[in-house]
């Protein structure tokens, strides 16, 4: 009886470590994730998700054997009407989300939008299933707020693009099977975003009685020399103390406008790099807007199907080089 324990205890034993390092090895990362959080007509809360996974080896991810999963997505309880935005990814829905059996080529990204509804005043737990680097959270201008349980988010202020403002909630370094909860509140609207004081930083020069003792011996070709100047009026040494005090006054003034030149130059700089961050950004969101928008166009019957996969496409190759380009304010 004891060593069938001891054999049993021993295979649970190797059987946590490879578990652990399996996970630990996933090919698949998240750089970006948005979730669109709005009311819904009948009460419910819509979300719309647009994940980016990328994959990170070398060699192409599909699915191997018994297990078709190339990527698994986790939806929280109490989810329905699940709707996915681009029927080019094959999708399987599984008890606790949905798995897409597409390969996801090497060293490239899959762009899967999906959306879904929650009961009202429900607290949504969401859990990620891999390393996510920047989740953004945005709720359009009115539409109330958000609270984050389990996980800090920070308020990106309003974001405005296509005549609709959006606030902004990021949420960055999620781990592989981190959980945390939203809590929407159509009601309460979020704060106003405060304006950003800048701080000016100046140099306070501080007076300094300077004293001057003169030699009790004076060379006498100096003084005839000074005799003869025409700033003989002027005693001499207050002459030379209000000389000295102009020279320190000189450099003093020229060392602070040329810091203050410095400190200008690094401020535009990353004034530059902000503004730039901030066209990205907004460009996403733009792009991610239009694609709501085509969904619902094409769910009205406005567009062909053909019309629908052509602009899904353009948008969805729009979307991976701007996410391209914010990978180096990022990274």
């Amino acid at each position: 009886m004891i060593k069938k324990i001891t054999v049993l205890l021993l295979g649970l034993m190797l059987f946590i470590p490879i578990n652990g390092f399996a996970a630990f090895e996933s090919k698949v990362s998240i750089d970006m994730h948005y979730i669109v959080v709005s009311p819904a007509e009948d009460g419910s809360t819509n979300m719309m998700n647009m994940v980016n996974y990328t994959n990170t080896s070398s060699e192409e991810i599909k699915g191997e054997g018994s297990d078709e999963a190339v990527l698994k997505v986790t939806l929280p309880k109490g989810a329905k009407e699940l709707n996915f935005l681009d029927n080019k990814i094959a999708i399987k829905q599984v008890d606790e989300g949905f798995i897409t059996t597409t390969p996801v080529p090497a060293n490239q990204t899959q762009v899967l939008p999906y959306s879904y509804r929650m009961e009202k005043g429900k607290e949504i737990s969401l859990t990620v299933d891999y390393q996510v680097q920047m989740m953004q959270i945005l709720v359009p201008e009115g539409m109330g707020s958000i609270e984050t349980k389990g996980v800090q988010a920070t308020s990106q202020g309003l974001f405005k693009f296509d005549d609709q403002n959006y606030f902004g909630y990021s949420i960055e370094g999620l781990k592989a099977g981190q959980s945390f909860s939203l809590v929407y509140n159509k009601d309460v609207q979020p704060a106003a975003d405060e304006t950003k004081q800048a701080q000016t930083t100046s140099d306070r020069s501080k007076n300094s009685a300077v004293t001057h003792t003169a030699p009790a011996f004076h060379n006498p070709g100096h003084l005839r020399m000074w005799a003869q100047s025409p700033l003989h009026r002027f005693n001499p040494h207050v002459f030379l103390i209000i000389l000295g005090a102009i020279i320190i006054a000189a450099i003093s003034y020229y060392a602070y406008f040329k810091r203050k030149a410095r400190l200008e130059e690094e401020r535009l700089g990353s004034d530059k790099e902000e503004k730039a961050f901030k066209l990205l950004m907004a460009k996403q969101k733009a792009i991610m807007d239009k694609i709501i928008e085509l969904e619902e166009t094409f769910g009205d019957g406005k567009l062909s199907e053909s019309e629908y996969h052509a602009k899904l496409d353009a948008y969805k190759q729009h979307l991976v080089q701007v996410k391209l380009n914010l990978r180096h304010f990022i990274e």
